[in-house]
């Protein structure tokens, strides 16, 4: 099975190269890395082609924002199951990406995800959050429920089905996707119990107030377009992240 992954990036040359390593370490077989570069303007694309091998493809244009990207990185890719790893992740293990894989040996599966851990951005060893997806059943998504966005690996078929995102949304495209595909594609998905990405404090929808205001407006409607509920759903999906900072010891 070849399992694309789908790298969106703009001017992270201090985090890139982190990023590659992650997805080169991986013991899965066949892997392609799409990297589908925003044109950086600092040196990402150098670490980028120092680092590339032969599974990386690389693309360099400018787009709309990060979804008109992740679209664009979707179009170039050519695996039969395609998931994401954004420019300041990695993946929590070499083992990750064969996990998937083997869960995708189900042909009833459309979906795989697993636990989110994010980090210190300096110190990836020290965990600001821990999410616990737990298993997933269609009620669960008027309690505000979605599977960590990093760790969602689909086939290729739920896309080419169910569409890519919508680019109109700037911040919450990928929770409107995720409910398109859960709700109105009533997609399967298979939950592996277990951090497959960590992922580094700092994100695009938290770094102001109007950008936190943005994305529960966004939100709202991803969850009224999708058939999902309305305002009740937005509160229970926000209540939902407050456990997720009561990190405890790893044994």
């Amino acid at each position: 099975m070849k399992i694309s992954v789908i790298t969106a990036v703009f001017n992270r040359v201090d985090t890139i190269g982190a990023a590659i390593e992650s997805v080169q370490s991986q013991t899965h077989a066949d892997v392609e890395h799409v990297i589908q570069d925003g044109g950086s303007s600092d040196r990402t694309l150098d670490v980028v082609r120092k680092a590339a091998n032969a599974t990386t493809k690389i693309i360099t244009e400018r787009d709309n924002g990060i979804y008109d990207a992740i679209n664009r990185g979707i179009g170039n890719a050519s695996g039969d199951v395609i998931g994401l790893m954004h420019s300041d992740d990695m993946f929590a293990g070499p083992d990750v990406l064969a996990q998937v894989a083997a869960a995708f040996d189900n042909p009833n599966v459309d979906g795989v995800y697993g636990d989110l851990q994010y980090v210190a951005a300096d110190d990836p060893t020290r965990i600001i959050r821990h999410w616990t997806s737990g298993g997933y059943t269609p009620a669960k998504l008027k309690q505000g429920w979605m599977p960590p966005h990093p760790t969602l690996y689909l086939r290729r078929k739920v896309f080419d089905q169910h569409g890519l995102y919508d680019t109109s949304l700037q911040i919450a495209a990928d929770y409107d996707a995720i409910l398109r595909y859960l709700a109105g594609g009533n997609i399967q998905l298979a939950y592996i119990p277990q951090v497959l990405v960590k992922m580094r404090v700092g994100g695009e929808s938290n770094r102001s107030l109007e950008r936190i205001l943005r994305k529960s407006r966004e939100d709202l409607t991803a969850i009224r377009r999708n058939g999902v509920g309305g305002l009740g759903v937005l509160i229970q999906k926000n209540i939902r992240k407050v456990g997720q900072f009561i990190v405890k010891e790893q044994g």
